[in-house]
């Protein structure tokens, strides 16, 4: 996590929070809890280490009651929103897991105002069956805030968030979620609903593509949700997605001259490329262009990583194509010095490859 988004726990936070909680509790000290929470540690937490200290530091400043302590923070929950206010649902992932009427009344409201995803895991964890249930009712929500939740909520990968063991091995209990939220009208809703399937592609595959099979074609929302959350799979070039979505094998299509711009390349800098794409059909194709990058890895072996760069039909004869990509540390990838690989990839095959040296300066 970056250093820039620790800094959302600052006086724009802090000072608002006090006022609210102060106006719902008066006996709140709003001076001790500057003073617990910036401890001799505060500077060194990352962010998810600040969300967990101001959860325990609101632990210790609200009523010694959990039930009245959580009643305050739902009072003023729609009055602030944004990533620091995570911490209310962390609050109840803390201290909730033996208030559980209370606990989960609390994650619904507070999911609208920052997102309850990460608290809701331990009580999958802790009783799948009934909280699965519950998110089973969020799926039917008026507020999609909530029915993201639902689907986000029981994603089996969820990035930054614990995994859910019992579901990665076996997800049928997220379908009915699924089911529901298959033609939802909120594209923030349908993300979520591709994302936990993309997630369950990993695992899964033949579930994915059985589901995507009796799915497809019924409702546009829900072929955008398939199509998205076959992602993986179609990456990796399945031949049953492919053929689902549309996309010919064994094609009379071919990549040629394909050129980049520096054969070396320092870090921070964009590579040029540039291709034809040759369809000796008489017909135009559907066709699903990529590249990928074979990074260097820092034992010195390869990792692929591949792009979209098309996805449409092309005529017959040829077209040029071209794109750049920059080369330059990001919080997800770390680039080592090395020979690297740029390949172009149709319909899920290789058609061409071309090498370069990355250097770091």
């Amino acid at each position: 996590m970056s250093e820039l988004r620790k800094q959302i726990f600052g006086d724009s936070f802090f000072r608002p929070l006090i006022t609210h909680l102060t106006n719902a509790y008066p006996k709140f000290d709003g001076e001790r809890f500057l003073t617990l929470v910036h401890d001799a540690a505060w500077e060194e937490r990352e962010l998810k280490q600040r969300v967990r200290h101001v959860s325990a530091v609101l632990r210790k400043t609200l009523p010694d009651s959990y039930e009245e302590a959580i009643e305050v923070l739902m009072e003023i929950a729609p009055l602030g929103s944004g990533l620091a206010y995570i911490t209310f649902p962390d609050f109840v992932e803390v201290y909730g897991q033996e208030h559980w009427e209370v606990s989960i009344r609390a994650l619904e409201r507070f999911t609208p105002y920052s997102t309850s995803e990460f608290a809701v895991r331990p009580f999958i964890e802790r009783d799948q069956p009934r909280m699965m249930a519950q998110m089973l009712k969020w799926a039917a929500h008026s507020n999609e805030h909530v029915r993201r939740l639902a689907s986000e909520g029981c994603r089996p990968r969820l990035p930054w968030a614990m995994a859910l063991r019992e579901l990665k091995r076996n997800p049928e209990p997220i379908l009915p979620i699924l089911e529901l939220l298959k033609e939802d009208d909120s594209l923030y809703v349908r993300k979520s609903v591709a994302n936990n399937i993309n997630d369950i592609t990993k695992d899964h595959p033949t579930l994915v593509k059985r589901l995507s099979a009796a799915w497809i074609g019924k409702h546009p929302h829900t072929d955008w949700i398939i199509r998205h959350g076959a992602r993986t799979l179609l990456k990796r070039g399945d031949e049953d997605m492919l053929q689902l979505f549309g996309y010919k094998g064994y094609l009379p299509v071919h990549v040629e001259e394909l050129e980049l711009s520096a054969d070396k390349l320092l870090l921070g800098e964009k590579l040029r490329f540039q291709f034809k794409l040759v369809n000796e059909s008489l017909v135009p194709e559907k066709l699903r262009i990529e590249y990928g990058v074979e990074y260097v890895k820092a034992n010195g072996s390869r990792s692929l990583k591949k792009f979209q760069l098309s996805d449409k039909l092309y005529p017959p004869g040829k077209t040029k194509v071209t794109r750049e990509q920059e080369f330059r540390d990001l919080s997800t990838r770390k680039h080592y010095a090395g020979e690297h690989i740029l390949s172009v990839w149709v319909n899920g095959e290789r058609k061409q490859k071309a090498s370069f040296m990355l250097e770091l300066m």
